[in-house]
């Protein structure tokens, strides 16, 4: 059994393991689901772990790509929080943030969207933080969608090489630590790859 539990919008409800949050030529074919990081992507990232709603600032242009995005696909997040972890904050505050983002989202004509993420300090070697596949796995999984109509977009290596090791496409978005993953080894592999989400949304809607 894995450990793995699941909470919801606008709840404080928790299973403290690794939790689901409800709310060009390279485009892949037949695509469903799109799985998307937060830090990095949707909202500008920080080396000091962002750990409360206060702190949460989303890139801009991402929520819009997000809406954008929701009228052809299922969107969600699939992000690490060691933060929680670590101590820095605590499942209520990661709920206070997830609410803010699924509020904006609201705001600007979307829907609420899932979240699923690991709580888990990097020493623990838990199943379910990135680069292991396991939460696109449990996402995938959760809408009944199979990898080869699923892709993951994340700005670092590990989002890209759990891409790969669920075999769903990777993309590689440049905004947060994406520039210096681009010369990494995944990076060099992802045959995908955009300026920011906006720039992906727009590659992926186009006719």
């Amino acid at each position: 059994m894995t450990a793995l539990g699941l909470t919801f919008p606008y709840s404080t409800q928790c299973q403290q393991e690794c939790v689901r949050q409800i709310m060009p030529n390279n485009k892949p074919n037949k695509l469903e689901l799109i799985l998307l990081d937060r830090d990095g992507v949707i909202n500008v990232d920080s080396s000091e772990f962002i750990k409360n709603a206060a702190q949460w600032v989303p890139i801009p242009g991402a929520i819009d790509a997000m809406v954008s995005l929701q009228e052809k696909y299922i969107v969600a997040i699939c992000t690490n929080q060691s933060g929680l972890g670590r101590g820095l904050f605590d499942i209520a505050a990661l709920t206070e943030i997830h609410d803010k983002l699924n509020r904006r989202i609201e705001a600007n004509g979307g829907e609420p969207v899932d979240i699923f993420f690991c709580p888990h300090h990097p020493d623990v070697g838990c199943p379910c933080r990135k680069p292991s596949p396991e939460l696109l796995n449990r996402a995938m999984q959760a809408y009944n969608i199979s990898p080869k109509q699923t892709l993951y977009a994340g700005d670092s290596e590990k989002d890209l090489i759990a891409a790969e090791n669920a075999n769903c496409t990777p993309a590689l978005i440049l905004t947060g630590n994406g520039r210096a993953t681009a010369s990494s080894q995944a990076g060099k592999r992802t045959t995908l790859s955009c300026a920011d989400l906006p720039s992906l949304a727009r590659v992926l809607l186009q006719d």
